[in-house]
């Protein structure tokens, strides 16, 4: 039993791996098949627009009661039906035959996906210990980073077969893998005296009023939200406009443009989110404050890096500035779950979560559009990337101010 403890927290995270991965690819693959959709069910610009936005949308909204679920019950199962529900999801979009059809999958795939992350960062954090819980949540969200950039395979797919294809093999796998996580993921088992203390208060479990008003006393959570959807709406800028700024700064093709702004983002985001994970637990052995502290240097360091970039005229330097943006902004997604942690009751990890996603969705959402006008108003993207790197400052200054009540 003492061996399986010590290898399994490993084998759920490989597991999950693997999931963070599916749930990126399924709800990215679309955007890279968009001409051939269009080509079979006629759809407008606008309407295809609202089938990202209506995903995000419900995706935000039904993080905080998704969490809810996890806290309160089995997070493995939560987790496990996620998975189902969405793989199905994925597979019943190609079936679709029209813009209602597709919003409609879209929808679903914004409620089952929503209970998939809180469930498996607090899984995570539940299964490992202080000395590798910011590696752990790292790796994960590598997971996620090779699912988004492995988006193509959908355009590609629906260029070699049709649309509709790629939506149907990985909805398929994503169900038998669901199947196979039945009996390979497992809740943390709780010890003699909390199983006790449960059965005895069993009925007594915490509403999601209580855990409400729990976490939004706490002045603590609504900084980490304010940091967590203002790093959210940094992030739908900087990456949403990149090709953008390439394209008209240095008059580059619409190819040559996405080389510069994907070819390289994607490694050193990939390795940065790692990195500030496993930095974070090394420095936490001797500073309690290691996990909140890095994520603020990391700001610190990307702002530099992001100004000159938007100042200068000569492209490896302002691919530089952009590397050192990409290679420490993600030390704040190695490191958010293990802060929460050191924040709220661990028993409301995964709502608290959820609300974090919620309030990502909702300012990010809004970064975007705020971006575009500015953009209909002829406002330079130099100067749209300025005040983002003004906003990483603020989110340094708010992660200074955190004081952690556990030491989780």
């Amino acid at each position: 039993m003492i061996r399986k403890r010590r290898y399994y927290p490993w084998l759920l995270l490989a597991l999950l791996f693997v999931v963070a991965a599916l749930n990126y690819l399924d709800r990215m693959m679309i955007v890279t098949m968009r001409g051939s959709i269009i080509a079979e069910i006629p759809i407008s610009d606008a309407q295809f627009g609202l089938l990202t936005s209506v995903f995000l949308w419900i995706y935000g909204i039904c993080s905080p009661f998704a969490g809810y679920l996890a806290d309160r019950y089995s997070r493995s199962k939560v987790i496990i039906g996620s998975l189902f529900f969405w793989s199905l999801t994925t597979w019943l979009t190609s079936l679709a035959t029209s813009f209602g059809e597709l919003l409609f999958a879209r929808a679903l795939m914004g409620i089952s996906e929503a209970f998939y992350i809180p469930a498996a960062l607090a899984l995570i954090m539940d299964w490992h210990t202080v000395r590798t819980r910011s590696t752990a949540i790292g790796i994960h969200a590598a997971g996620m980073m090779i699912g988004q950039s492995l988006g193509f395979v959908g355009g590609w797919l629906a260029e070699t077969h049709d649309w509709s294809y790629a939506f149907s093999i990985f909805g398929i796998m994503g169900v038998f893998y669901a199947v196979g996580l039945v009996f390979l993921l497992k809740d943390y088992p709780k010890k003699s005296d909390e199983k006790m203390a449960s059965t005895f208060s069993e009925i007594k479990k915490p509403t999601f009023g209580k855990m409400l008003i729990s976490l939004f006393r706490n002045p603590f959570f609504v900084i980490l939200l304010v940091i967590w959807g203002m790093s959210g709406a940094i992030s739908w800028i900087v990456n949403g406009w990149l090709p953008t700024y390439y394209l008209e700064k240095f008059n580059l093709s619409q190819t040559e443009a996405g080389i510069y702004s994907t070819a390289y983002f994607f490694p050193f985001m990939l390795v940065g989110v790692i990195l500030g994970g496993v930095i974070a637990d090394c420095w936490f052995k001797t500073n309690v404050n290691a996990r909140i502290w890095l994520p603020a240097i990391g700001f610190l360091i990307a702002v530099p890096g992001v100004f000159i970039a938007s100042y200068v005229s000569v492209l490896w330097v302002v691919v530089v500035g952009f590397i050192f943006y990409a290679l420490t902004r993600p030390f704040l997604d190695a490191n958010m779950m293990p802060v929460l942690g050191m924040i709220v009751d661990k028993r409301y990890l995964a709502t608290g979560y959820g609300f974090l996603n919620l309030c990502s969705c909702v300012i990010g959402g809004i970064g975007i559009y705020v971006a575009g006008l500015l953009r209909d108003e002829q406002v330079n993207l130099s100067l749209i990337f300025q005040v983002a790197a003004i906003a990483m400052v603020c989110c340094a200054f708010l992660l200074f101010r955190l004081k952690p009540k556990w030491r989780l």
